[in-house]
């Protein structure tokens, strides 16, 4: 990329929005909606989950049409039928929901619709190798190659790919929606990175996080939205209680809950002794009743690896696996269930959701499968739509109508229903990755407090997330993962210098 010195950041907006207004049935998602963004500034786009951020940039996309509202692109009017149409226009956008195609390559979907052609034949050399200038700003280390296919990545490097395809563009004005949720540590200060230097050639960044200390380090300016409309709207980064504050309607105190006192930790629940297989070497661990234990660590350190051994999906080769006393050995999810294990995964679409179905239906059909399989081993087998209702209620589950299909729902809501379908079954051990994924600050509050009266309900909590803020402020105990192996125990008040030096296998850094 070439360096173009940005305009004053003071100067004319490069995108403006006036009074945009979208309706759907039962819905009023934006009511007279105004926001701008100039050029070589990073705006902050943040707000509850259903706030609208997802349906005004879809607007920007081409994807939606306003019912009403103007869309100036560098103060000339603009009207976009078709993303392409955004597109063409110099505005990219990446969603918090992969759009990339699973079985083409990663050139394929960097050059896709664009695709570079010579002598009237397709020039597979040149896309090869601008896409491998467009991988090279996330470093040496990145581990893809222009000829991957898609299915064939991790959720991270799928990210990668869609970062490296919006660069490719060389947009006029690039959407960043929750770009970091699916990468660790490392990874996001090469994304930042990255967004400093679209900041330098002149490029506006809208970037759209819940993450607080994300707004802090990277944004220039910031717009909250509520309900639809714009709630505040500030010219610099203020303090994140203001913002917080903003998108909540009010003050959010206590926004982690109180560890577990000693007396409400009790004896293990599930025990591993030396568990491994082709991605886990020698485990040794330990969930506890009334304990939530928190698992931490760069990407590929075996933490989801972990997660799926203990739930059947992937399951331990080697070692012993005691769950209340009695040894057991799961070959497969059904085996977990059975013995009271759930999980609720991290990429809620491809493994969690059925898009197509009402949201009731998503709550209800795995939780009656299940039910009648737990009735055959002593479980219930009952479960009542008012039941799921209740627990829709107690995640606070927003939607217009539980008879909607859930694909009409933001992302935080899709995720709720996740958790609530599996909390229908009162299970011994939840396994949860990436719970707050997507999630808004109220919500993660709510998530996080759910994650604590379970936990003192009796169950045993694993929570395994690459916000280390979130683990060390949910867990009552710290694991920390690298190269497949438990290498650290802390409790909580550990700080974070000390966590990611034992992720990464630089203990000076903790000095």
């Amino acid at each position: 990329m070439s360096a173009v010195p940005p305009e004053n950041p003071q100067g004319p907006p490069v995108l403006e929005m006036h009074d945009v207004s979208k309706s759907f049935p039962g819905v009023k998602a934006l009511d007279r909606v105004s926001f701008h963004c100039r050029r070589g500034e990073v705006r902050a786009l943040v707000g509850e989950n259903g706030a609208g951020k997802s349906t005004l940039i879809k607007i920007l996309s081409g994807v939606y049409q306003a019912d009403e509202g103007t869309i100036l692109l560098g103060a000339k009017e603009v009207h976009f039928a078709h993303p392409v149409e955004s597109l063409a226009a110099g505005i990219s956008v990446i969603y918090q929901e992969f759009s990339l195609l699973p079985d083409r390559t990663v050139a394929d979907n960097i050059f896709l619709g664009r695709e570079p052609v010579r002598r009237g034949m397709l020039d597979r050399a040149r896309m090869w190798r601008e896409t491998q200038e467009s991988l090279s700003l996330f470093g040496a280390d990145h581990g893809i190659d222009p000829g991957s296919v898609i299915s064939e990545l991790g959720v991270a490097q799928q990210q990668m790919v869609e970062i490296a395809k919006a660069v490719s563009l060389e947009a006029r004005v690039v959407v960043m929606d929750e770009p970091t949720a699916a990468l660790d540590e490392n990874e996001c200060e090469v994304l930042f990175g990255i967004i400093e230097r679209l900041k330098a050639r002149g490029t506006a960044v809208i970037y759209i996080t819940h993450r607080m200390r994300e707004v802090d380090r990277l944004a220039d300016a910031v717009t909250v939205l509520k309900d639809g409309r714009v709630a505040a709207e500030f010219d610099h980064v203020p303090e994140a209680s203001l913002i917080i504050n903003a998108m909540v309607g009010r003050e959010l105190r206590d926004f982690y809950p109180p560890a577990a006192g000693a007396e409400e930790i009790g004896e293990a629940i599930l025990t591993v002794r030396g568990g491994g297989n082709d991605k886990l070497f020698s485990i040794d661990l330990e969930l506890k009743a009334g304990e939530i234990a928190g698992f931490a660590g760069i990407q590929g350190a075996g933490r989801t690896a972990l997660g799926r051994a203990l739930f059947g999906i992937e399951p331990f080769t080697r070692g012993a696996m005691i769950l209340e006393g009695k040894e057991v050995r799961f070959q497969s999810p059904r085996d977990a269930i059975r013995a009271g294990l759930t999980l609720v995964p991290g990429d809620r679409k491809a493994e969690g959701l059925l898009l197509m179905q009402s949201v009731t239906d998503n709550g209800m059909v795995s939780a009656r499968a299940f039910a009648r399989l737990l009735a055959g081993h002593g479980g219930s087998g009952r479960l009542s739509a008012q039941r799921m209702e209740e627990l829709f209620g107690q995640m606070e589950v927003r939607a217009a109508d539980y008879r909607q299909e859930i694909q009409f729902l933001s992302g935080g809501n899709q995720q709720k229903v996740v958790v609530a379908r599996w909390l229908s079954l009162a299970p011994k051990v939840l396994i949860f990755i990436e719970p707050t994924r997507g999630v808004d600050v109220n919500a993660k509050a709510g998530i996080y407090n759910l994650m604590r009266e379970l936990a003192r309900g009796g169950a045993a909590i694993m929570m395994i997330s690459s916000d280390l803020p979130e683990v060390l402020g949910v867990s009552d105990r710290i694991l920390v993962m690298r190269e497949g192996r438990i290498v650290a125990e802390h409790r909580r008040g550990v700080g974070e210098a000390t966590v990611m030096a034992d992720a990464t296998g630089h203990t000076e850094a903790a000095a």
